[in-house]
């Protein structure tokens, strides 16, 4: 099948381009040199997190809301999204004059559902995943009249976010390898229609969080489980586009899934590699290079980070549970006679160490202790791995028996 059969071509991705410039950002195209020493490729990376509403779903909210009618204008529009379709549909119909109602799952992240409030959208939060809120979208939409607004399986939403693989080969043509996540499909479908038409032997590959791996099992037949509590809830997407499904089966080279484990990585590696802030879905193209390296090493790839609007507390939990899994932070327990100057001497100790205590708990009262006996619960940070097996080593030696604390318990061994 030819990208002319699909429901968008080249032409029509190229249309959509006039129509966002100099209206949505043209976001840069940035090498990034500490991402490729990490995975063994050539990375560059598009900077969709930096469009106005963090993501780029601008692009395909702009195009659709450009044509419609007046009297579908003045009616207002409606939409349903997990948060950054959400955002750029209710940023630009405000540009534009146009009412809009935002329909939400209601565990959207708060920082997504008061963005969408500030841009002026009446926002309407119901149920538990898209499917149901999409439901209830097309209901108030019937009822009030309102246009419904698809957030990806819609020709002019799927042309619009295509502008992007214009721009990433217009400053890198030489891409061999483009890296996309796929939701509902209307990201990569824009992107591998005009990046295939353009370039028709360059790698397009998907990407899917392994908990909603929709497009794997559509186009597999496989039968994976969907459902879960998901870091990239921008891909959750259970129910694949009817538009954007022949699509991804005839262009994707391939679908990755990632692992919860590798997303955390990838949000990480952008906020402490690339100094950008990355939400689950927009860092799911560099976890599959994480996943699977071999595949990408020694190529020249694309990575469209799709969108940067993670919640504060959330990226502060993943970047130290990363911390947690290099070994640069380690909790233990030192359970030992109970003697004047104890808890002092250790902290000397770990300070002699290197190591930098961030939490101590200092406890006699456990039925599993002897009445003399006292237990000390430490959470200290250290260099890396190395240093942190050093400090218990040494810890061992002086006759405190470290016991490590991890998310499953105590351990037996320092």
């Amino acid at each position: 099948m030819t990208a002319e059969r699909h429901a968008i071509t080249l032409a029509d991705v190229e249309a959509a381009a006039a129509i966002v410039a100099g209206k949505v950002l043209r976001t840069p195209m940035m090498p990034a040199p500490r991402l490729s020493a990490l995975t063994g490729a050539e990375v560059f990376v598009k900077h969709e997190n930096m469009q106005a509403t963090g993501s780029f779903k601008e692009r395909g909210a702009l195009v659709k809301l450009t044509r419609l009618t007046d009297d579908e204008r003045r009616r207002g529009v409606i939409a349903m999204s997990a948060g950054n379709h959400a955002q750029a549909v209710a940023y630009h119909a405000r540009r534009l004059g146009i009412p809009a109602t935002i329909v939400m799952p209601e565990a959207t992240p708060l920082v997504k559902v008061e963005n969408t409030r500030a841009h002026g959208a009446r926002v309407v939060l119901f149920g538990e995943t898209l499917y149901e809120s999409a439901e209830r979208a097309r209901a108030i939409a019937a009822e009030e009249g309102l246009v419904f607004v698809h957030p990806y399986d819609d020709p002019a939403v799927m042309a619009g976010q295509g502008t992007i693989a214009l721009e990433m080969l217009a400053d890198v043509p030489d891409l061999d390898t483009l890296v996309v996540p796929i939701g509902g499909g209307g990201l990569f479908s824009g992107i591998a229609v005009a990046a295939k038409a353009l370039k028709p032997g360059i790698d397009v590959v998907g990407v899917e969080a392994l908990l909603y791996p929709s497009f794997h099992n559509a186009i597999t037949g496989s039968d994976l489980p969907i459902g879960g509590p998901t870091l990239a809830e921008g891909i959750a997407v259970k129910t694949v586009g009817t538009m954007t499904l022949p699509i991804v089966r005839a262009l994707a080279s391939e679908i990755i899934l990632v692992e919860e484990a590798a997303i955390e990585r990838a949000v990480n590696a952008y906020a402490t590699q690339q100094r950008t802030m990355a939400e689950g879905a927009g860092a799911a193209g560099l976890a599959a290079m994480f996943a699977r390296p071999e595949r990408f090493s020694g190529r020249k790839v694309g990575l469209v980070l799709c969108g940067g609007n993670i919640d504060a507390r959330l990226l502060a939990s993943v970047m130290v549970r990363e911390l947690e899994r290099a070994e640069r932070i380690v909790s233990f327990r030192i359970t030992t006679s109970d003697r004047p100057g104890l808890l002092g001497r250790v902290a000397s100790r770990l300070g002699e160490l290197g190591a930098n205590i961030l939490e101590v708990s200092h406890g006699r009262l456990y039925l599993d202790v002897p009445a003399k006996g006292v237990t000390i619960d430490l959470t200290v940070e250290t260099r890396d791995a190395e240093h942190t097996r050093a400090i218990l080593a040494a810890l061992e030696a002086d006759g405190l028996a470290p016991r490590r604390v991890d998310a499953r318990g105590l351990s037996e061994t320092p």
